[in-house]
């Protein structure tokens, strides 16, 4: 299952071209916008669970998702390290206030997952807690389930040659460097901890109510039309009928003029 594939394509297939991914897109985008519609006239639930090790593309497939919908339905939930308080909290507690309500889709970018993972590897958590979670978790699960949400998890698998490619990435591009905290350097070392401790996750908590879907992340733009793709065919969606949109008549001036105001124009450098 984890055989490395090249990371310019799929199979070896040849790279897409930015036309072919834009276009693409762009046909999967304005699905998402009836998903959109149709989730807030059902009051429908849904949640996106997005897990993968640093560099495999998480982010920019959320972005790719959410880019050209409201986030008024589809909320983006990151959480930062937990404070004191929540530490002493259930585990789960701080992830449980965001699961969506009607109308809503929440895609967690990392999620209660983080115990199965980083904590786990990096030590934030005992053996016994990690453990305890995997037993538990599908329960959890299922209650979600049970209370009308769907429920999608997806696992974005790379391979090392094009983590170590994107991290490096990460390093020499001004504009990416504040990707690369100093756990992602620790976390590096680490990639057969990692890889034992996906194994156990998957093996405890891939249920039938809650199952684990994996895209090959080796190729980010495939993965990204290929994930979103496949999130639209989870959903039982269909578009609604709208009447055809058209501007009204724009009144006229009635005698107003552009004032004569010194306003401080921005500086047109480009």
């Amino acid at each position: 299952m984890w055989d490395q594939r090249p990371a310019e394509g799929t199979d070896g297939a040849e790279p897409l071209s930015e036309k072919e991914y834009n276009r693409a897109l762009a046909e999967l985008q304005v699905e998402l916008v009836k998903l959109q519609r149709w989730v807030q006239h059902e009051g429908r639930k849904i949640c996106v669970v997005f897990e993968g090790r640093d560099g495999a593309g998480k982010g920019g497939t959320i972005k790719a998702i959410t880019e050209r919908v409201s986030p008024r339905v589809f909320r983006v939930v990151a959480l930062p390290a937990p404070t004191d308080r929540e530490k002493s909290q259930m585990y789960v507690q701080r992830y449980l206030t965001h699961l969506p309500a009607a109308g809503e889709i929440v895609i967690f970018d990392r999620s209660w997952y983080n115990r199965a993972g980083v904590e786990r590897v990096m030590g934030f958590c005992t053996e016994a807690e990690a453990k305890h979670f995997l037993e538990t978790v599908p329960n959890m699960e299922r209650s979600i389930v049970d209370s009308g949400i769907i429920l999608l998890k997806y696992w974005l698998e790379v391979s090392s040659a094009e983590q170590t490619r994107r991290l490096q990435a990460r390093i020499s591009d001004g504009r990416k460097i504040w990707k690369l905290s100093p756990m992602d350097l620790k976390s590096y070392s680490h990639w057969y901890d990692y890889s034992r401790a996906r194994d156990e996750m998957f093996l405890a908590t891939d249920t039938s109510w809650a199952p684990w879907f994996v895209a090959r992340s080796d190729d980010k733009k495939r993965a990204r039309l290929n994930i979103i793709h496949h999130l639209l065919s989870r959903v039982p969606y269909h578009g609604l009928k709208h009447e055809k949109v058209k501007l009204p008549k724009r009144q006229g001036s009635g005698g107003y003029r552009d004032p004569d105001y010194p306003f401080k124009i921005v500086a047109e450098k480009f």
